[in-house]
């Protein structure tokens, strides 16, 4: 079992920056392939961003973000982070973290219900 904790969210104005930050606790973090999605209001979940478990070689993101948002993981901290610069109003919404047991990594991490484990969400808005 893995629990989650996001943190970080907040309202700021576009162009600002924020970093999102994913506290796990209970099995071996490092095994993990990490994942952030979010979901605005009346949408669906959306992949942001995923590295992948141990070392974090690879990382994957959403287009609209390339450039923008950099994921990273810390497996002494037992934490994943989303540093997100240049934010616009388009980010809003309700960012989660998620941890996959990383069978498949490659073909599944943009899949949100390949992930195991969830955090509970936190807010980002952003105003123009």
């Amino acid at each position: 079992q893995v629990q989650l904790v996001e943190s970080g969210g907040g309202l700021v104005q576009a162009g600002a920056s924020l970093r999102l930050s994913c506290a796990a606790s209970g099995r071996p973090f490092s095994l993990y392939g990490m994942g952030w999605f979010r979901q605005a209001p009346g949408t669906e979940r959306e992949f942001v961003a995923s590295i992948s478990g141990w070392s974090g070689l690879r990382t994957y993101y959403l287009d609209s973000v390339k450039g923008r948002f950099t994921i990273s993981r810390d497996n002494a901290k037992n934490t994943v982070y989303l540093q997100m610069n240049s934010l616009k109003p388009e980010d809003t919404a309700v960012y989660y973290c998620a941890a996959m047991v990383p069978t498949d990594w490659e073909a599944k991490n943009r899949i949100p219900s390949a992930y195991n484990y969830w955090g509970q969400g936190t807010q980002v808005s952003v105003s123009s």
